[in-house]
């Protein structure tokens, strides 16, 4: 059955979040300042993180590929971690000030929102007249622009509210079941068919399983394919229930409209649990009888001296490279790589370097 939704759903609180609301009221209050610094390195350009650059940009998902799907579970394949009692709840601490859970700007959702299950022949324009009474917006789709096509044609768009209050609107109006969220619209040969929308909660890109933790961004890994439904709790969860040892957990989220990129970020307290992660190379997330498998590798820095030379060799120039082999974890200038990698049993390793927004990237490396 539906039943009648007015507001915006509360985050909850328990004895489960070892904080009160007050610990996200600037950003991380309760964190150490050498904490603070990592997440802001980790973070890239965030709502709580504003004057940091961030080059990526926004990315269109598919409903229909594995793993883009609510409520993602997590195939276990390597003990540790919390018991399951202990990682049973997966919602995001609520954040900020009564006006706003994401962010110090009062802002509380991105200005993107999910909508799916469209009718099959309504098109653009039919589109905006069903949601243009929540405020002016642009409907988008992944390759219109190269499919010059009027209809979505996997069923879904992404609406572009030009403000976020909007967001707020749309959902005070939507219906509610089973923790979903829905709104009827028409098409030509269909009336009222319930669409399903899904906003994205700015507070949900980040979390701190231990604040009493410095974060190092040397043990930490980059999370590729993150299905976008997926929040940053649940993240952290997924990871310390394989490895152990998560202390933060975030999600990418692009710089303008701060929706999820498909990509996340997970720190460790501890080099064992960063070893066995990045070793697994992917994490296999579950859904019903769909899997998602997603790749795990280190979170490559771009402002690294060479930890062989310090720099002497390279003119004081930050190292180009990084070796995600367990016998190395070690950034490298190119000097240095070629000396390390001449010796027998590395001269397979390969470099990566940091590209794009965070991602990294393995390269090909001549020999001189």
């Amino acid at each position: 059955m539906f039943r009648a939704y007015g507001t915006a759903p509360t985050e909850p609180t328990g004895d489960f979040y070892p904080w009160n609301t007050a610990f996200f009221n600037k950003g991380f209050i309760n964190c150490n300042a050498s904490t603070l610094q990592s997440l802001a390195q980790l973070h890239g350009k965030s709502p709580f993180f504003p004057s940091l650059e961030d080059q990526g940009g926004t990315l269109l998902e598919d409903p229909t590929a594995p793993g883009q799907l609510d409520n993602v579970g997590v195939g276990v394949g390597v003990g540790g971690g919390m018991n399951a009692s202990q990682a049973a709840p997966l919602s995001s601490p609520s954040r900020s000030s009564p006006h706003s859970q994401g962010s110090e700007t009062g802002e509380r959702f991105s200005r993107k929102v999910f909508v799916g299950g469209l009718p099959p022949d309504i098109d653009e324009d039919e589109i905006t007249a069903s949601f243009r009474r929540f405020g002016q917006l642009v409907v988008d789709w992944p390759h219109k622009a190269e499919s010059k096509s009027y209809f979505p044609p996997k069923g879904y768009a992404f609406l572009l509210f030009q403000d976020e209050g909007s967001v707020q609107q749309l959902i005070d109006a939507c219906i509610q079941d089973d923790d979903k969220l829905y709104l009827c619209v028409s098409s030509p040969t269909i009336k009222d068919k319930p669409v399903q929308i899904r906003p994205w909660r700015l507070s949900d890109a980040d979390f701190v399983l231990d604040a009493s933790m410095t974060l190092d961004p040397r043990k930490t890994v980059f999370v590729g394919g993150v299905p976008r439904p997926l929040k940053a709790v649940e993240l952290a969860m997924i990871m310390d229930r394989l490895y152990g040892g998560v202390c933060y957990a975030g999600i990418d989220t692009d710089p303008e409209l701060k929706y999820p990129k498909g990509a996340g970020r997970v720190a460790f307290s501890n080099q064992q649990s960063y070893i066995s992660a990045i070793s697994a190379r992917f994490v296999q997330l579950q859904h019903g009888d769909i899997d998602k498998r997603v790749e795990v590798k280190p979170y490559v820095l771009d402002d690294q001296m060479c930890d062989e030379c310090q720099g002497q060799r390279c003119g004081g120039k930050f190292a180009p490279f990084f070796c995600a082999n367990v016998t190395c974890l070690q950034y490298y200038c190119e000097h240095c790589w070629a000396t390390i990698h001449s010796r027998p049993g590395r001269e397979f390793h390969k470099p990566l370097v940091k590209e794009g927004a965070d991602r990294p990237r393995a390269v090909p490396f001549r020999w001189c």
